[in-house]
């Protein structure tokens, strides 16, 4: 079956939204049952599917449901600043339309998702990095410290200079998730590196797309010794990288996606030691594949470590000579000899 992919602004669901509403005075619920199943709709976070980073993941795993099962699947792209209401907005032209399901990419819409859920009874609602309450809500989350812990092994075993960084685009308990995990695994494989933490942003979506900032705070980070570092900001993450690749003997380490893999940033390849992939695209698609072979999955689940929810990329072949020390770290884990803590 040829693949079919749409991608639609913010603006075009808002009109079709608007389009839909108008007619008949039909309710959503109704709208979407007589309309029957459109295919997929994936509703983006903040910098969209070319963000190289954590939505790019996303994006292929919808990618490989219309290459192997012949979805159709529309796309929607959150902008910076938004309100609930517009992720409301947003989530409910793609439910009234049919989708099904309905995938949210970000925590920023749990609340969004809890709301539209409940109005669309008849479709799946999937959200990634989420877990808010309903019979029709399925939530992804990751075990992103458990994947830093092992970037931290990384970074302690890689330093020269024995100072390391931590960027987080926004202060919350996720991103505190990567923070936590990687400031365990240096300190676990050398108490003498120092860890240098700082966040873009205290509370403002902006730091998951604010390319300008992270590289000013790499920038300042390498000025002060610091030779390896690792940056959970989605976009923004790029800056840091690109500061990271004019610094000489400098090491970045990516998040979500395989950076040293994504053809935006193939530039800086040589400067990215290794990525903590998350398999937000696997989530995706099974969640995709189930819905498609008619099962209603619901719940939480938590895609960790053992079963290859997240992971340690080894694109390059720059961590190749301290494979053995990482490798038993993550048996370590694997097997409960190290619990990795979620809070810094």
């Amino acid at each position: 079956m040829r693949r079919i992919t749409k991608f639609a602004a913010t603006a075009a669901v808002t009109a079709v939204l608007a389009l839909t509403a108008s007619a008949c005075g039909e309710s959503s619920t109704e709208d979407a049952s007589d309309e029957g199943n459109a295919g997929v709709g994936i509703a983006f976070d903040v910098g969209g599917r070319d963000d190289h980073s954590f939505n790019e993941s996303a994006a292929r795993g919808a990618d490989r449901a219309s290459d192997e099962l012949g979805v159709e699947v529309e796309f929607a792209t959150a902008g910076n600043g938004e309100t609930n209401a517009d992720r409301v907005q947003r989530l409910e032209g793609l439910a009234r339309d049919g989708y099904n399901p309905v995938i949210a990419i970000g925590y920023l819409y749990a609340e969004a998702v809890a709301e539209v859920a409940a109005d669309f009874p008849d479709t799946t609602f999937g959200i990634v990095d989420g877990a808010p309450e309903g019979d029709n809500i399925y939530g992804m989350v990751f075990a992103e410290h458990e994947g830093s812990y092992l970037a931290g092994v990384a970074a302690a075993l890689t330093s020269e200079s024995g100072q390391v960084g931590f960027i987080g685009g926004v202060n919350n308990a996720l991103i505190q998730k990567f923070e936590a995990g990687f400031v365990q695994g240096v300190t676990d494989t050398d108490p003498n590196v120092e860890v240098e933490v700082d966040y873009l942003y205290e509370n403002d979506d902006r730091g998951f797309n604010d390319v300008a900032r992270a590289r000013d705070k790499a920038n300042g980070m390498l000025g002060r010794g610091v030779d390896v570092i690792y940056t959970a900001a989605g976009q923004s993450g790029a800056g840091s990288i690109e500061s990271v690749a004019a610094a000489e003997g400098a090491w970045a380490i990516g998040v979500d996606s395989d950076q040293y893999q994504q053809p935006g940033l193939a530039e800086y390849k040589d400067s990215i030691l290794t990525s903590v992939v998350k398999g937000v695209d696997n989530a995706v698609f099974d969640l995709i594949e189930q819905v498609e072979n008619g099962e209603t999955p619901s719940g939480v689940h938590e895609y960790n470590l053992a079963e290859g929810g997240v992971s340690l990329a080894d694109s390059g072949g720059f961590i190749d000579d301290i494979s053995t020390e990482i490798d038993a770290a993550e048996e370590a884990i694997k097997n409960g000899d190290v619990t990795v803590s979620q809070t810094p």
